[in-house]
């Protein structure tokens, strides 16, 4: 999405179709290069169509598993617990509220002792779905400050971001390994021997060896549009966008990270949970200025 003048402000519905449509295309772009990639190994290998066939099973295996597992393995490394209502009163009834004004399911509502102020939503479906927040996000939010992340979290759940997220993420990971399989075929002599196969074979070397490259930023590019798509749906549910960009002001002067994050759920997270880098473009999270400046240009 094109960042709209300060002189000039953005409709919430504007933001959040462009950041559909640019998500789409990134993983188109990351089907593209994981077939490429099965058909060069088919091709090296001599396995015919039989090798395409087979990598795309093993891929629909690989996202299955992640699909009905992938929530209770984050929810359990992230030392998430599971809360009711009597427990954090406050944070329920906000939720509640929140899901209701959305049309969705109650969530499951989890709690994480850590300083660091932050959240993340997962679940394959809004049935299914929970969302985490740390002990540090309670202590410094004001109302309306939670109400926007918890906003923002409760419109991943709509959008189905995590479906989104975890099917980029599987892509990204088959891409590395089918890289990883060509690049030991080249290794141990593994290749089909004619005379064709010496231009095609220096092609599947250089693609193996950029094609987990190009799935890794093309994951962080996905990442990033989500986020902006989420916070200009979560403005739209508050009415109150000022709330989502002073909470994201907040956390950015605590600059904490979270102590469970990793780099496999840094992209689940309602800002970027890691220790932050000099290079921007290799971040989950697009840079918190923007994304505080689109809120305040958006109506």
């Amino acid at each position: 999405m094109v960042t709209a003048p300060l002189s000039q402000k953005t409709s919430f519905f504007d933001a959040i179709d462009s950041n559909k449509l640019k998500s789409i295309l990134l993983i188109l772009a990351m089907s593209f290069i994981f077939f490429i990639l099965i058909y060069l190994i088919s091709y090296i290998l001599d396995f015919g169509i039989f090798g395409i066939v087979l990598g795309a099973f093993g891929l629909v295996l690989y996202a299955g598993i992640s699909y009905f597992a992938g929530d209770k393995i984050i929810l359990s490394i992230s030392g998430a617990k599971k809360v009711e209502k009597k427990d954090y009163p406050y944070l329920y009834n906000t939720v509640e509220g929140l899901v209701v004004a959305a049309q969705l399911p109650m969530l499951q509502i989890y709690v994480m002792e850590d300083e660091s102020p932050n959240a993340f939503a997962t679940g394959r479906d809004p049935q299914h779905a929970s969302i985490a927040v740390t002990t540090g996000l309670l202590k410094i939010m004001t109302r309306q400050e939670l109400e926007g992340v918890i906003a923002h979290e409760i419109s991943h759940v709509g959008n189905y971001d995590i479906r989104f997220m975890m099917v980029a993420i599987v892509f990204a990971g088959a891409i590395s390994l089918v890289s990883n399989v060509i690049l030991r075929s080249f290794l141990f002599g593994g290749r089909r021997d004619d005379r064709r196969s010496g231009g095609l074979a220096l092609i599947a070397i250089i693609f193996a060896i950029l094609a987990p490259i190009f799935a890794l930023l093309i994951r962080l590019a996905i990442s990033r549009q989500r986020e902006y798509l989420a916070d200009a749906n979560g403005a739209r549910m508050t009415r109150y966008p000022e709330g989502l960009a002073s909470a994201l002001e907040k956390i950015g002067k605590v600059n904490k990270p979270v102590a469970v994050a990793t780099d496999a759920t840094a992209s689940l997270y309602f800002s970027n949970p890691l220790k932050a880098g000099f290079l921007s473009f290799l971040s989950t999270h697009p840079p918190m200025e923007e994304r505080i400046k689109r809120l305040r240009g958006m109506y």
